[in-house]
C-alpha cells in the first residue's frame, strides 16, 4: 500500500496478511467509542504527531486512516507524511464504506482485550462465583483471599469488601505468600476482563488453592445490592524471597507450556536497527519500579494493563514486542497471553550492563487515549444501575459479533 487512498477489499486483505499494518481512527474519543473497526487504534487529529512517536516508531509502517470525514483522516495523513512516516494511507468512504460492505463496527473502548477476555473464559471455562455466593462465603467466615486486580488508585475508590490490591501483572508475583491452606482465591475487577485474565493466569500458574473470577466484578456486587467499600489502601506486599522463588517457578513452567521465547539485549538491538519491522519494548513492572530506573528505550506497560488495553501500547499489527522486568516472572506471564492474542512476543533475560545505564523517573504522555467510562457515582440509582448492566452485557456480546466476523480472528484455531 504505497498509493494515496486504500479500497476496503486492499484492506481487508492487508489484515487477513501476515505483514505489518497500522490502522488509525482520527475522529475524537466519545465518537471513535461509538462505533470502530476493530483493530482501529484512537488517533486523534488533535495529538496525531506526539502519539504516532509513540504508537508508530517505525517511520515505514503501513498505516492506514480510518474514520468519518475525509477532510480529518487527511489532515492527518498530511501531518504524519509531513514528518517523516512514508507508508499513510486513507481508507476510501471511510468506516461508512466498510459497514457498507457488511464488516462489522465494534463500540466501546479496548475493544481487542475485552473481546480476548470473554474468548478466554469461553475456551478455558474459567470458574467463577456470584456476588451473592461470595457475599455468603464472607459471612460464614470461609477461607478466602480477595484479589482486586484493577490498579490501586481504582481499588481505593470502591473494593469488595476483604479485598486487596493486586493488579493483575502482580498477581503470580505476588500471590504465593498470601495463600493459606483450603483457601479459595477469588480475582475480582470492575467489570469482567481483569477478572477473567486474573483468575486464568493463577490457574495457568498452577497455584494449589482454588480460584475464582468474581463474575462481573464490583458492577456485578452493586447489581446483587451489596455495599462496596470505599477508600480501602490495603495493597499485597512485594514478595518475599522464598515467595518470589515459588512465583519463578511457576512462570518457569508456564514458558515451557506456552513456549515463551527469550532473547538476549544483543538480539534486541539488532531489531532496534530493523528498518523492517516495528518493534515495542514494555517494562511490565509497577509504575513505582519503573521510575526507580529502567532500560532505556522502555515504556511502562504493567502487565495487567497491557493485556487489558493493548490498542493503547502496540497498535502496529504484526510488530515484534519485547517485554521486561527483573526477574522474568511479570514479563513471561504477560507473555504467554499476548502470544495467544496473536502477538509475536519475547522476554529479555539478560541484565543491565551497569546500574549507570539505567534510566530514571517517567516521562509523562502528552497525549490520552479513549477511556472506558463506568455507570459509577449514581445520582439516579436506577439510572446507574440499568448502565451498569448494559456495559456487562456489552461485553459478553462482543463474543456474538466475533463469531460472525471473519476478520476477528486471533491466532489460535482452536479459539474459533
Amino acid at each position: 500500500m504505497t498509493t494515496d487512498s486504500v479500497s476496503v477489499s486492499e484492506l481487508v486483505t492487508a489484515i487477513n496478511g501476515t505483514d505489518e499494518i497500522a490502522i488509525i481512527d482520527p475522529r475524537d474519543h466519545e465518537t471513535y467509542s461509538e462505533g470502530h473497526l476493530l483493530w482501529a487504534a484512537s488517533l486523534r487529529l488533535d495529538d496525531a504527531l506526539v502519539a504516532a512517536e509513540v504508537l508508530l516508531p517505525r517511520l515505514s509502517t503501513p498505516i492506514v486512516i480510518a474514520g468519518e470525514e475525509e477532510d480529518e483522516a487527511r489532515a492527518v495523513q498530511s501531518i504524519l507524511t509531513e514528518n517523516g512516516w512514508t507508508n499513510v494511507t486513507v481508507l476510501e468512504g471511510g468506516i461508512e464504506s466498510w459497514a457498507h460492505a457488511g464488516h462489522e463496527l465494534y463500540s466501546g473502548v479496548n475493544v481487542p482485550s475485552k473481546l480476548f477476555g470473554e474468548l478466554v473464559e469461553r475456551h478455558y471455562g474459567t470458574p467463577h462465583v456470584k456476588a451473592e455466593q461470595l457475599n455468603e462465603w464472607i459471612s460464614e467466615g470461609r477461607r478466602l483471599v480477595v484479589l482486586d486486580s484493577r490498579t490501586e488508585r481504582e481499588f481505593n475508590r470502591m473494593s469488595i469488601p476483604t479485598g486487596r490490591s493486586c493488579p493483575g501483572g502482580e498477581l503470580v508475583h505476588r500471590v504465593f505468600d498470601l495463600l493459606e491452606q483450603d483457601a479459595t482465591v477469588v480475582v475480582n475487577c470492575a467489570g469482567r476482563t481483569r477478572s477473567i485474565l486474573g483468575a486464568e493466569s493463577l490457574v495457568r500458574a498452577g497455584i494449589p488453592n482454588d480460584v475464582v473470577a468474581l463474575e462481573n466484578g464490583t458492577m456485578g456486587w452493586e447489581l446483587a445490592d451489596l455495599t462496596l467499600e470505599h477508600g480501602n489502601d490495603d495493597v499485597t506486599p512485594t514478595p518475599t524471597s522464598t515467595g518470589r522463588q515459588q512465583a519463578l517457578k511457576a512462570a518457569q513452567e508456564v514458558s515451557k507450556r506456552f513456549d515463551v521465547s527469550q532473547i538476549t539485549s544483543s538480539i534486541m538491538n539488532q531489531w532496534k536497527s530493523d528498518d523492517s519491522r516495528t518493534l515495542y519494548q514494555f517494562d511490565v513492572r509497577t509504575p513505582a519500579e519503573y521510575k526507580a530506573g529502567h532500560r532505556a528505550g522502555f515504556r511502562n506497560a504493567p502487565g495487567g494493563q497491557l493485556i487489558q488495553a493493548t490498542d493503547e501500547y502496540a497498535i502496529t499489527r504484526g510488530s515484534r514486542v519485547v517485554l521486561a522486568d527483573d526477574d522474568l516472572t511479570r514479563a513471561t506471564m504477560a507473555a504467554s497471553w499476548l502470544m495467544e492474542m496473536g502477538w509475536e512476543t519475547h522476554v529479555l533475560n539478560d541484565e543491565p550492563s551497569d546500574e549507570s545505564s539505567l534510566e530514571h523517573g517517567t516521562s509523562e504522555l502528552t497525549f490520552t487515549s479513549p477511556q472506558v467510562v463506568l455507570p459509577y457515582d449514581p445520582g439516579d440509582a436506577h439510572v446507574a444501575r440499568r448502565a451498569m448492566q448494559q456495559y456487562l452485557d456489552w461485553e459478553v456480546a462482543l463474543v456474538d459479533q466475533y463469531d460472525r466476523d471473519a476478520l476477528a480472528r486471533f491466532t489460535h484455531e482452536g479459539w474459533a
